[in-house]
């Protein structure tokens, strides 16, 4: 047992590299532009959001795709968002954040509302549901949609204002890495 186990250890070292202590990159950055649909989404609150709005912030946006009873990328997401709003300080009060449900048969408001408390969202960060063609379309205009929630990939699109080209980061972002984008992209 213990010359398997060494035997794997051997491996995994050669098949790192003479550089193997050097943490791999845990996402990767690309700048695209994307055409948002003509749909309309549902708020935490239950009001209808033409997605025009949602995303017409006309300061800094974040945006992310979620589903509340997701057991592994969406609670890392939603980690990332949480913490980067303690990250951002005195810039928060100019970004908008939106997660949108990407179960909405599952996703109500009431389950969205009880989401965002768990993650202590604050006002700037905007929860939204919709119908499943509605929600699939945003998905495929930002192509981001695998087929199916359980196949959904980590991915966080940052914008500095309406018009411009959002920052794909695909991966696992740490909320001070996230900051750290969010700093970058708008020049700070």
């Amino acid at each position: 047992m213990r010359g398997a186990f060494v035997a794997l250890a051997s491996l995994f070292l050669i098949a790192a590299g003479p550089h193997h202590h050097e943490a791999p990159a845990r996402y990767t950055r690309s700048v695209v532009s994307y055409t948002p649909p003509d749909v309309t989404l549902v708020s935490l609150d239950g009001d209808r959001v033409p997605l025009s709005r949602a995303l017409g912030h006309e300061g800094p946006l974040i945006l992310q795709f979620i589903f509340t009873t997701c057991p592994t990328v969406c609670p890392a997401l939603s980690t990332a968002l949480s913490a980067a709003q303690k990250e951002l300080g005195t810039d928060l009060g100019s970004v908008r954040m939106v997660s949108i449900s990407i179960d909405p048969e599952h996703d109500t408001p009431a389950r969205l509302r009880d989401y965002a408390k768990r993650y202590r969202a604050g006002r700037q960060w905007w929860f939204l549901t919709g119908s499943l063609e509605d929600v699939v379309a945003v998905q495929k205009a930002f192509d981001a949609y695998r087929g199916n929630k359980m196949r959904h990939q980590p991915v966080t699109f940052l914008r500095r204002a309406p018009g411009e080209p959002w920052l794909r980061l695909d991966g696992l972002l740490s909320g001070a890495e996230l900051a750290a984008e969010y700093r970058r992209l708008i020049g700070r």
